[in-house]
Parts: structure tokens; C-alpha cells; sequence
């Protein structure tokens, strides 16, 4: 370790995983680590592994094959009630007979500890939560944000390993969800507890969470920081997920990898092997040339969304494009549904479908790169 550095533990270690259910492949070989006090998300769509992944670190599933660590133990034969994990449902799952105070309280009253510590723990979580005034409600007098902080609350008050999450805010509105973010990132801040949380937002995994497990059929596709898997996704379906993408088939391209010299500049496939993947954000228009590699497209369509102006477009007659442009951008310059324009891509991905590469290319080193009609840069 370098001088002044600070290793941190692994909290969760998930190595090999694998769970079927029949002949359904819901978890194949999934390997991925959590540093302790992290907020790390599991994002994917409906069917990719996340929730079973979560249940079975809980104990409330059991894999085939694989292991699961907790703080340095194996977890892995473990019952639930051995394993130090707080688990919050996507449906609160409040006694409603209870208040507010005893429903925080109850995991500890079912272990025995003393009433008046439990009554002082459930307050304090109370205080956290910001419903210090709601200790003698009942469920059934909360909105459903509420509900979801006691849910929290009650979790936390055996003072867990890990805090695990299972859609947590998938029940609520969307501005309800909007505010509990925010506020799950300033509660996780304040109390420092190592949670993973599921979703299939990839909204909320980007605002609150401080790693994400992309997952898909069952595989770990790609993990690291928010902002570095937007910038650098590993493969098309990473591209495609985390956010509006444009896919344009290629003839040919010769240009340097980021980062890369002449040395590394390379012919890329035909166009039946390759496709360019350029975000609408990442591509400007230009009424014209002035110099700029470009695109030559026509718009189809100008919708104002707020702070951003849509633009669809199409470049040939096959190939539609979205561009995002902010508005301040575009006041003073006149476009209109029709006008032929010229647009300059600022970075975008090559994927080679033979050998499965998907790599970065550096647009203003580029020597030619030519959409599969012929339209080029």
C-alpha cells in the first residue's frame, strides 16, 4: 500500500454465483465486491439476476454454486439470523397494528433486548429519519414515503453488517422517489453503513449509488463508478441502457484509440461488421460546414424539452439520429423541420460484432470514417 493511502475492506464479496430456477438460468457465474461503508447499486432490467443476487446474500435464497462473504466471513451456509443484514422490501412490510415506534423497535424486542434500550434506539432512528413527531402513528396514518423511511429505520435498528434493498422507492410516485434519493444519499452519508441496493432505474442508480453492477441475463456486464460506466460502457448493451444512444452501421473507419498514437491508429471492419454508438448529447449541427468533419442530414422534427432542444434527424434515407442540444445553443441560429444540416459527432464508440470489441475513437484524430451510405467524416 503507498505511503498515505487507505485500503478499505471488502464488506461483500460475491464470488461465482450461480441459480437456477428449472431450466432458467437467473444467476450465471456472478463475481463482484463491495468496499465497506459503499452505497453500491445493482442495475438492470426486469429478468437480469439482481433481486435473487440480493435474496441470496440475504439467506432468503440459496445458489447452486458461488459464495458469499460478509465482513470477512463465509456467509454462505449461514441462516438469515446469522448474518448481520438489514433488508428493506419494495413494500414497506409494516404491521399495521403496530406504531410507528414499535414497528422500528421490533427486531430487537423478538431478540430480547430491553424494552426501555429498544424504545431509545427507535427514537433516535426516528430523529435520523426526520419523523421524530410520528413515534405513536400507525402505518395506515403515513403517506407511502414515510412508510418507506420507518421501513428503513427498522432495518437499521439491530445495527446491521450491510443494509440490503430490494427496489426500495419502486412503489412510490415519482416525485416521492425524486425526494427519497436525495434523502437516502444524505442518510447513508450520515450513518455510513455498507448498503446494496436493486433497481432498474438507471436514474436513481446514478444519483445515489457510489458504484454500479450493471447486470443482464444473469451476468455481471460491467462495474465501477456512475460516471465512468456512462463515459466508458464495456459493450453495446451498456451503452444502450445507461441512457439514449444512436447505433449507425459503418463501411469504414481508420482512427486512434483515446489515449492512443499513429502507432495505434487501425483499419476497422466493413460495415456488415461494425457499428458506431454516439450519444444524442455528443453530436453538434452545424447549418453549415465551416471547416468541421461531418455528417450531412436532414431534420425531420425540433421538439423544445425545457433546457434542451430534440432534434430528429436523418442522414440518408435510412439512418435516424437524435440530437440533444441546450437551448441556449441554438437561440440566434434558425433551424427549421426540412433544412439540411451538418452534424459533427464530439466522441463516439466502435463495436466490431466479429471479435466483439467495443473501444472509443478519438473524432479528432479520425482519418475517415464513413456510414454505411456513404455520408462521411
Amino acid at each position: 500500500m503507498k505511503p498515505g493511502s487507505e485500503e478499505k475492506a471488502v464488506a461483500i464479496e460475491v464470488r461465482g454465483l450461480s441459480k437456477k430456477y428449472g431450466s432458467f438460468q437467473a444467476v450465471d457465474d456472478v463475481s463482484f465486491e463491495v468496499q465497506a461503508g459503499q452505497l453500491v447499486a445493482l442495475l438492470g432490467p426486469s429478468g437480469s439476476g439482481k433481486s435473487t443476487i440480493l435474496r441470496t446474500i440475504a439467506g432468503l435464497e440459496t445458489a447452486d454454486s458461488g459464495s458469499v462473504m460478509l465482513t470477512g466471513e463465509d456467509a454462505t451456509d449461514l441462516p438469515v439470523q446469522r448474518r448481520g443484514v438489514g433488508f428493506v422490501f419494495q413494500h414497506y412490510a409494516l404491521f399495521r397494528h403496530m406504531t410507528v415506534r414499535d414497528n422500528i423497535g421490533f427486531g430487537l424486542k423478538i431478540r430480547g433486548v430491553p424494552r426501555a434500550e429498544v424504545r431509545r434506539r427507535a427514537d433516535e432512528l426516528l430523529d435520523l429519519i426526520q419523523l421524530g413527531g410520528y413515534a405513536n402513528r400507525y402505518p395506515s396514518q403515513l403517506s407511502g414515503g414515510q412508510r418507506q423511511r420507518i421501513a428503513l429505520a427498522r432495518a437499521l435498528a439491530p445495527r446491521p453488517k450491510v443494509l440490503l434493498l430490494d427496489e426500495p422507492f419502486g412503489a412510490l410516485d415519482a416525485k416521492v422517489r425524486d425526494e427519497l434519493r436525495t434523502w437516502l444519499r444524505r442518510l447513508h452519508d450520515e450513518v455510513h453503513v455498507t448498503s446494496l441496493f436493486v433497481t432498474h432505474d438507471q436514474r436513481e442508480a446514478f444519483e445515489v449509488s457510489d458504484q454500479i453492477v450493471v447486470l443482464a441475463d444473469g451476468k455481471v456486464q460491467q462495474l465501477g463508478p456512475p460516471q465512468s460506466l456512462y463515459e466508458r460502457p464495456a459493450n453495446p448493451f451498456v451503452a444502450g441502457f445507461l441512457g439514449a444512444i444512436n447505433v449507425l452501421p459503418l463501411r469504414s473507419l481508420k482512427a486512434g484509440s483515446v489515449g492512443g498514437g499513429p502507432e495505434s491508429w487501425m483499419d476497422r471492419p466493413p460495415a456488415e461488421h461494425a457499428e458506431a454508438y454516439v450519444r444524442p448529447h455528443d453530436l453538434d449541427v452545424f447549418a453549415s460546414r465551416d471547416g468541421k468533419p461531418y455528417w450531412p442530414a436532414t431534420i425531420e422534427r425540433i421538439t423544445p424539452l425545457g433546457g434542451v432542444v430534440r432534434l430528429d434527424l436523418r442522414i440518408a434515407p435510412d439512418h435516424p439520429l437524435h440530437i440533444e442540444v441546450p437551448r441556449d445553443r441554438t437561440l440566434g441560429v434558425a433551424f427549421n423541420t426540412g433544412d439540411e444540416v451538418y452534424v459533427s459527432p464530439r466522441h463516439l464508440n466502435v463495436y466490431d460484432r466479429v471479435r466483439g470489441t467495443f473501444e472509443p475513437v478519438d473524432v479528432h484524430r479520425a482519418i475517415g470514417l464513413s456510414l454505411e451510405n456513404g455520408a462521411g467524416i
